[in-house]
């Protein structure tokens, strides 16, 4: 694979988004990489007409990565305002997990909340039954601020929950 390159996403591609999205967060497919949610929730990470709603959004964006004319991982970038962004959605094909796309893609992001939205913080929301994705994230300078939020655990374009203890820790960064 050569070097993948980052760019920010058009509406031309919500397909392949829709499809990575769902790969790396659902399903047996997402269960070849280390960062799915497949065990904890089932139905759809979300769909086309939310990521329709996020590429049409100016204070949201995508952010792809690019190798070998394939999108290989993306993520949502948000401008909450007061010099905070919020960085959801990571995905990355179950395939390459592990092999430093995440990293590319949090650099990414950090470097263009910056530029863009003129972000002094990072926030993000990871589910709390996820411990190694929280330590992964910690690895990369993220501290829990302490805060949670709950699960929307009856939003169906958010999936479908096989349990009903899930929650979202609060983790942050300064930029």
């Amino acid at each position: 694979m050569s070097g993948p390159t980052t760019r920010i996403a058009t509406l031309d591609d919500l397909p392949a988004l829709h499809r990575l999205i769902e790969r790396a967060y659902r399903g047996e497919t997402a269960k070849v990489g280390w960062t799915n949610e497949a065990d904890l929730l089932d139905g759809q990470r979300t769909d086309v007409e939310e990521l329709t709603e996020i590429l049409t959004d100016p204070a949201r964006i995508m952010l792809l990565a690019e190798a070998e004319g394939a999108v290989v991982a993306c993520l949502q970038l948000v401008d909450e305002g007061g010099g905070t962004a919020y960085l959801g959605m990571l995905s990355v094909e179950p395939e390459l997990q592990a092999g430093g796309l995440g990293r590319l893609m949090i650099a990414a992001a950090e470097a263009e909340a910056v530029a863009r939205f003129g972000a002094a913080t990072m926030r993000m929301t990871v589910i709390r039954q996820r411990p190694e994705l929280i330590a992964w994230y910690e690895r990369r300078g993220y501290v829990r601020t302490g805060e949670t939020e709950p699960f929307p655990l009856s939003d169906e374009r958010f999936g479908l929950p096989r349990r009903q203890d899930l929650e979202f820790v609060v983790l942050a960064k300064g930029l």
